[in-house]
C-alpha cells in the first residue's frame, strides 16, 4: 500500500494487472486507496500475486483444517490441492486440533496459493479453556502465524463489548455462530473486559504491517440464521468494522471485511452495498450468504446463490460452503464440490462485473461456438469441471450428439440445413 502511495509500480501490482487486465496504474491508484489488496506475506517467495477488490476478478476461498474429532494433516493438505485444482484462489487452515502448527506449515510450505489462518483458535488451543487465554495468549498468536508466513488472518476485532450488550438485549435464535467471535464474547463477559484485539487494534497493526500481511476483518456477529439477519448486532459490528478499515489504511495495513453469514435474497443487496459503504469500499469478502435455513446437505448450493446476487451488488471474495457445512468435516470430494459451484458463482457474477465482463465473456462465447460445432472435446477442456462434463457425456452411444435429443438435436439440424444454402 505505501508503495503504491508513492507511485511506484512493485513486481506484485504488476503481475496482478497482468493476470486481471487492467493499467497497472489504475491498478496502484485502487491498492494506494484500500480498495484492493493484494494478500502476500514478505516471507512467502513461492506464490505468484493475487488480488482481490474493486474491479478484480472475483475470487473463492477454501476453508480446510482439523478438528480434535478428526486430526489428519496429509488428507487436509490434499482437500487444499483438490480446492485450488478446481478453482480456489486462496485456502485458509480453520485447525482447532492437537496439529495446528503443522497443517498451517505444510499448506505454507506446499500450497502455491496465499494462506489465511484465524490466529484466535491457536490461542483458544493452547489453554485448557477458552477463558483462560491471556493478551498474551491472543497477539502471541498472531506473531506466530505472521512469523510463518500466512498471507492474510482473521481477526475479529469488531466483537466489542457495546456489541455483545446489544445481542443480550435484543436477543436472537441463534447468538454468535462465528467461532472466533464466540471465544471473545465469552472471554470478554468472563472478564469484564473489552476485546484485546479492538482495544489494542495499534499493537496488532504493528505486528501485522512487519510481514505486509492483510487483515481480515471477521464479521463475529454474522447472522447465523435468517431470522437473525441484517439486525442491530450485525449493523453494530459493521460500523466498527468501518472504523478500524480506516485505521489500519492509516497505519499502511492492507484489510478485508468479512461480510454476513445468512441472509433471505430480497436483503442481500442492500446489506452488501450498506457494508461496502460504511467500510469504505473495502474488499468484500462474504461467507456465503447462505439465503435458506432448510438445505443441509445443499448448503454450497444455498451459498453459491447468495454469493452470485452479492456479487452484483459489490461483493468480491466469495468463501466457499461445502454440502457438510452445518453437519461434519468435509470429505475430499466436499471441497471438489464447494469448490466447483462457488467458482460457477464466482463466474457469474464477472460476467456482469465492471472491468472484468469483457474478459469473463471471452470464454462463454468459446464454450458457445464449441457447442455450435458439436466439438466435445472443446466443450470439456473449456468446463470448470471437465472430469464430471466428461463422464456425464460418456453415456451417450452417438458421439457427435448427446442422448437428450439424439438425431433430433437442434444444433446439429440447423447447422446441416444452414451448410445447404
Amino acid at each position: 500500500m505505501e508503495y503504491a502511495r508513492q507511485g511506484h509500480i512493485t513486481p506484485e501490482i504488476k503481475n496482478v494487472a497482468c493476470l486481471e487486465g487492467l493499467e497497472p496504474a489504475r491498478l496502484v491508484n485502487l491498492i494506494s486507496h484500500g480498495k484492493v489488496v493484494i494478500p502476500k506475506n514478505i516471507l512467502r517467495g513461492n506464490i505468484s500475486s493475487m488480488a482481490v477488490g474493486e474491479c478484480i476478478s472475483t475470487k473463492v476461498n477454501a476453508n480446510v483444517g482439523t478438528s480434535k474429532a478428526h486430526e489428519d494433516v496429509k488428507e487436509e493438505v490434499h482437500k487444499a490441492t483438490t480446492a485450488v485444482q478446481y478453482g480456489a484462489d486462496t485456502v485458509m487452515d480453520l485447525s482447532t486440533g492437537s496439529q495446528i502448527d503443522s497443517v498451517r506449515r505444510r499448506l505454507l510450505k506446499e500450497i502455491e496459493v496465499p494462506i489465511g489462518t484465524v490466529p484466535i483458535y491457536q490461542a483458544a488451543s493452547t489453554c485448557s479453556s477458552v477463558l483462560d487465554m491471556t493478551t498474551d495468549d491472543m497477539f502471541n498468536a498472531v506473531q506466530r502465524h505472521v512469523e510463518d508466513g500466512v498471507d492474510f488472518i482473521t481477526i475479529h476485532a469488531g466483537v466489542t463489548l457495546k456489541a455483545v450488550e446489544h445481542l443480550i438485549s435484543e436477543g436472537r435464535i441463534l447468538d454468535i455462530v462465528s467461532r472466533g467471535g464466540s471465544f471473545l464474547a465469552a472471554w470478554m463477559l468472563h472478564h469484564g473486559r473489552e476485546n484485546p484485539y479492538y482495544a489494542e487494534f495499534d499493537y496488532l497493526l504493528d505486528i501485522v504491517k512487519e510481514y505486509d500481511v492483510t487483515l481480515s476483518l471477521g464479521d463475529g456477529m454474522r447472522p447465523g440464521c435468517i431470522a437473525d439477519a441484517s439486525d442491530r448486532c450485525m449493523f453494530e459490528e459493521v460500523i466498527t468494522l468501518g472504523e478500524l478499515v480506516q485505521r489500519s489504511r492509516d497505519a499502511g495495513v492492507q484489510a478485508i471485511v468479512e461480510g454476513p453469514g445468512h441472509i433471505p435474497l430480497d436483503q442481500v443487496e442492500p446489506a452488501v452495498r450498506s457494508i461496502k459503504n460504511i467500510c469504505d469500499g473495502a474488499p468484500l469478502y462474504l461467507l456465503g450468504p447462505l439465503v435458506t435455513d432448510i438445505a443441509p446437505g445443499y448448503d454450497h448450493i444455498t451459498a453459491a446463490l447468495g454469493g452470485a446476487v452479492a456479487g452484483m451488488a459489490g461483493a468480491d471474495f466469495l468463501c466457499m460452503t461445502t454440502p457438510a457445512e452445518h453437519l461434519a468435516l468435509p470429505t475430499v470430494e466436499e471441497i471438489k464440490e464447494g469448490a466447483v459451484v462457488t467458482k460457477i458463482a464466482a463466474h457469474a457474477i464477472d460476467l456482469v462485473k465492471a472491468g472484468q465482463r469483457e474478459r469473463a465473456r471471452i470464454q462463454d462465447n468459446e464454450m458457445a461456438g464449441a457447442r455450435r460445432d458439436l466439438d466435445w472435446e472443446r466443450q470439456f477442456k473449456l468446463a470448470i469441471d471437465p472430469q464430471k462434463a466428461l463422464a456425464i457425456h460418456s453415456r451417450c452411444k452417438d458421439v457427435e450428439t448427446c442422448s437428450m435429443c439424439g438425431e433430433l438435436c437442434s444444433i446439429k439440424l440447423m447447422r446441416d440445413v444452414l451448410d445447404k444454402k
